[in-house]
């Protein structure tokens, strides 16, 4: 079988085992963090947190998580490699920009009809992370990652996709798509990426499981593309009875073939710092690693979605992605 790089090295997608497609080990502002996070950011503890809540979470069975942090994510990954050196869990790394509207002003001035032009720096990048490794660690992206949001494709969202989607089209790696369920931009990506000549069976629409417009659902998985149902426990987008009732409806219809799993969860996100952070731990109680095993998937077998079913969503359906 092939292999899939991992923040430990090179693994065979038939080890990939139980996976949640869409988590991240830390969510930062670096530039924040570093000029005024000694308030909310201590490093030891941060990473020993870390190590317990993904040792839960291995106890459950899950063997692989994909952590599609990327540079405007805050991704360090010699951080995450300290922490998985103590967690016997595939962690799988990404590549690519995560920007709701705006480039970056490093990227503004250079690449194709830039003031400075050349060639698109974006796709260099992507390319390095993905054949030579992340910033010097040797630890390789294996899959991409960007964002569709509510504006739409915008100039500078066009710009990162075709970066992707090119990057995508040299290396034959996955891509990962943060989409807006509600306004169903996931249909704006699939769009480009066909037109890119993406493969879109190896397309995640990130975040699709926020809306239960069957129909748009049905769409997504229709073209090739899988199906993300990655944010339970984010109930104020999509409270969980009514995501496993979609979900059990599009398995009832032979859809799990194109269905993903997982949370959006992270050891710790700094979007919730101090106070805020116990405010999101009482407006979302159920957003953490164990949401999935504890309480969606009994909730599924309920609504009569089958242990095959959910074995194609959380085992198959990840490793034909990675393959």
């Amino acid at each position: 079988m092939p292999s899939v790089e991992t923040v430990r090295g090179p693994v065979d997608v038939g080890d990939l085992g139980t996976t949640l497609m869409h988590e991240h080990v830390f969510v930062l502002s670096p530039d924040v963090m570093q000029n005024y996070g000694d308030e909310y950011w201590d490093e030891e503890v941060r990473v020993a947190d870390a190590i317990d809540k993904l040792r839960r979470l291995r106890d459950l069975g899950v063997t692989t998580i994909v952590d599609p942090t990327v540079v405007g994510l805050g991704r360090y990954v010699p951080r995450v490699a300290r922490i998985n050196a103590e967690v016997d869990l595939n962690i799988v790394v990404a590549t690519g920009l995560y920007t709701f509207d705006e480039i970056p002003h490093f990227l503004h001035y250079r690449g194709p009809g830039t003031v400075l032009g050349g060639d698109e720096p974006m796709l260099a990048m992507f390319l390095r992370d993905i054949r030579e490794g992340i910033g010097g660690t040797g630890i390789k992206a294996a899959f991409l990652k960007g964002v569709v949001e509510e504006r739409g494709l915008t100039p500078d969202q066009t710009r990162i996709q075709q970066a992707i989607a090119a990057a995508h089209v040299e290396t034959g790696v996955p891509i990962t798509v943060h989409t807006n369920g509600p306004h169903q931009t996931g249909r704006l990506a699939l769009d480009l990426y066909a037109t890119a000549g993406v493969d879109l069976t190896k397309v995640v629409v990130g975040h699709a499981g926020d809306s239960n417009d069957l129909d748009y659902l049905r769409e997504i998985a229709d073209r090739g593309a899988l199906i993300g149902a990655d944010r339970f426990g984010v109930d104020v987008f999509n409270p969980t009875d009514q995501r496993v009732a979609t979900i059990a409806t599009l398995c009832a219809e032979g859809y799990a073939e194109k269905i993903v799993l997982s949370h959006d969860a992270s050891c710790y996100i700094d979007f919730f710092s101090g106070d805020s952070q116990a405010t999101k731990e009482q407006m979302l109680p159920n957003w953490h690693f164990e949401h999935i095993h504890r309480d969606v998937l009994p909730a599924l077998r309920e609504q009569g979605v089958t242990d095959e079913q959910i074995t194609t969503m959380l085992v198959d359906n990840p490793r034909r992605y990675f393959s």
